[in-house]
């Protein structure tokens, strides 16, 4: 019996990158009494994930400086912020968050895969573009 040669697989490739902040938040509609009614305050960690074409020259998606230049505008409107000040984040659960990053960070030539929000060390939040 002939070998049959294996198909080369298509490959997908993404990258990720961690940013945090600190800002404080209260949730306007939650139930009276909750504790999350209350001013409280994160440390945030964002985790943004690019997904594309490795140039072939180049061997990246995109250069880690470019997602940095991105990131640094929305990092000056929300660190040690008071969320529910924040155009947008008037109720700044960690969905609402993660949508409204993923709406205002843009890196030319490159399409976001997904964000992650994560408020505390086991809480958290994940958005995506929806299957087309």
């Amino acid at each position: 019996m002939e070998a049959v040669p294996l198909k080369k697989p298509t490959l997908v490739t993404e990258i990720s990158k961690e940013f945090t902040f600190e800002a404080a938040h209260r949730l306007p509609n939650v139930p009276v009494g909750h504790k999350c009614s209350r001013v409280h305050g994160h440390s945030y960690r964002i985790e943004i994930t690019i997904r594309g074409p490795v140039h072939p020259q180049l061997g990246w998606i995109v250069d880690f400086a470019e997602l940095n230049a991105a990131w640094q505008p929305i990092h000056a409107q929300l660190d040690h912020q008071l969320l529910n000040d924040v155009p947008g984040l008037e109720n700044p659960t960690s969905e609402l968050l993660a949508a409204w990053l993923f709406e205002r960070l843009f890196i030319p030539g490159t399409r976001i895969a997904r964000i992650r929000v994560a408020e505390t060390c086991t809480s958290s939040c994940t958005v995506f573009p929806a299957e087309d």
